[in-house]
Order: C-alpha cells, then sequence, then structure tokens
C-alpha cells in the first residue's frame, strides 16, 4: 500500500501542478492583453490624427472592445473533454453564477461597438475575433494613407496588433489543446485502485493496536481518500481556464475593465460599470 500510495500521489501531484501551469498560463496571457490593450489606446490618442467631424479614436478604440468581446465568447464555447457539462457543475453554476457568454448574444454586444456593416462582416466569419483584428489593421492603413499616421506611427501601432494576434493564438492553443486525456483517465483509475483496498491494509496495522485501535480504521481511511479524490478534482477544474467554472480566469470581468479604461481615454461620462462577484464567483 505505501509503494503504490506513493506512486498515486506522484501522478496526482503531477496532475495538479499541470493544470496549476495551464491556469497560470492563462492568466498571464490576459495580464498581456490588459498592458497591450492600454498601449495601444494612449498611442491611438496620440499617434493618429483624427479626422475633421470624424469619430476616427472612438472607432478604433471600441473595434478594440468589439474583439476582447469576440474573443471571450469564442473561449466559452464548450469543447468535449470539458467538464463544465457535467450535471453537478451545471447545478453549481445555476445557484451560484452566471457566465455573461451564455445569456447573452455575440450579435447583441458587437452591434453596441460596431456599424451595421461590420457587424455583418466580422459575424460572417469563422474566427470572429482574427477578423476584427483584421478590420483594425485594415483601418489603420487607410490612416496612414490618407495622411493622418505616419509612417513610424503606424508601424507601431500595428506591432500592437501583432502582439494582441500573438496573445490569441496563445489563448487557442489552451482551449484547444486539453490536458492528455491518458494522464487524466489513468490517474482517476489509479486513485480508485488505491482508495478501494485502501481499508484492508490500515485494518491489518492498526489491528497491532487491538480491538480498539481497528475502529481507526474507518476515520483514517475516509480522511485519506477524500484527500486523494480531491486533489483529482482540483487537477480537473483547473485544467480549463475557458470553460465558464468558478475556477476560470475571470475574462468577462478583465474585459470590462478594459473597456472602461478605453472609453475613459476617450472622455467619455457614462461608464459601463465593473463586473462584480457573485457568491464570492468573478466571471
Amino acid at each position: 500500500m505505501v509503494v503504490l500510495g506513493t506512486a498515486v500521489a506522484f501522478v496526482t501531484g503531477f496532475k495538479c501542478n499541470a493544470a496549476y501551469g495551464r491556469l497560470w498560463e492563462a492568466r498571464q496571457i490576459w495580464g498581456a492583453i490588459v498592458n497591450a490593450s492600454r498601449s495601444s489606446g494612449v498611442m491611438v490618442l496620440d499617434f493618429v490624427a483624427p479626422e475633421e467631424h470624424g469619430r476616427t479614436h472612438e472607432a478604433l478604440l471600441l473595434r478594440h472592445v468589439a474583439w476582447l468581446t469576440a474573443l471571450r465568447f469564442q473561449l466559452r464555447e464548450p469543447r468535449a473533454w470539458e467538464t463544465k457539462q457535467l450535471e453537478y457543475n451545471l447545478e453549481f453554476e445555476a445557484s451560484h453564477f452566471t457566465v455573461a457568454e451564455r445569456k447573452g448574444s455575440l450579435s447583441d454586444e458587437l452591434a453596441k461597438v460596431l456599424s451595421a456593416d461590420e457587424c455583418a462582416r466580422v459575424l460572417g466569419k469563422k474566427n470572429r475575433a482574427a477578423a476584427l483584428l483584421t478590420l483594425q489593421s485594415e483601418a489603420l492603413r487607410l490612416h496612414a494613407e490618407a495622411g493622418r499616421l505616419s509612417e513610424y506611427k503606424h508601424v507601431e501601432l500595428v506591432r500592437t496588433v501583432s502582439t494582441l494576434i500573438e496573445q490569441q493564438g496563445k489563448c487557442e492553443r489552451i482551449k484547444n489543446f486539453p490536458y492528455p486525456r491518458q494522464f487524466a483517465t489513468l490517474n482517476l483509475i489509479f486513485v480508485w485502485l488505491f482508495i478501494g483496498p485502501l481499508p484492508f491494509g490500515l485494518a491489518t496495522e492498526f489491528k497491532k493496536l487491538g480491538t480498539t485501535g481497528v475502529w481507526l480504521t474507518v476515520p483514517l481511511t475516509m480522511i485519506i481518500a477524500w484527500v486523494f479524490h480531491t486533489m483529482d478534482k482540483i487537477g480537473e477544474a483547473s485544467e480549463n481556464p475557458f470553460e465558464g467554472s468558478a475556477n476560470d480566469v475571470p475574462i468577462s470581468a478583465m474585459s470590462r475593465g478594459i473597456e472602461i479604461d478605453l472609453r475613459d481615454m476617450l472622455g467619455q461620462q457614462d461608464l459601463p460599470a465593473p463586473l462584480t462577484a457573485t457568491n464570492d464567483i468573478l466571471m
């Protein structure tokens, strides 16, 4: 039992560590998106000369908000290997929190920040977030050709678009490539292979303490089994950081924070309210 328990603890620890690595990488990616978004906003206001009687800066920054919206909707789409659709997870969500991307419509959200023509163009694409970055790059080119953006400043702004493309690709890598199923499945099997004979192994040892000692087998078996099973579930709950669970990276709240910053840069007064936690869960 000692050898088996050590092996299971090693494999379970590996799963938890790998799952946490995916979660932490996702958080770092969205931290980079926050920084790149603010940099982009500052450079748009400082580099791009506004059109006469136009909404140059507003159009560019709101198109960035649209990209954030499309990206978070894409990241919340379900995948076959995710655990969000399990009955107990759905039951927990129904009673504790709401995923905005599952309640709202992408087309309605994009209509708030894009023109009708741009909405139609974006919604006709498979990868809507990438389409919006393409539109943004195209708009910057048109501003440069019209003389509202110097060549050097155009290059700098396109570099920020490239940074956003890179961060989107990193998000898609985590979203579309699961924690290897052979590790996840075998780890669960190993945990139950250990828990099954555990009470017999403990009973043999506690029997040496006498009749009273044998009864310690029951509570100790429950505690050890709970620890190993919970460690496995912790890894399961952390390995898909964009699926819309209580342990996700709060991309909805982070997107709203970026939107508030960009609208504030534009000098708008009627800013959207930050998203708040529901039952201590921030999405």
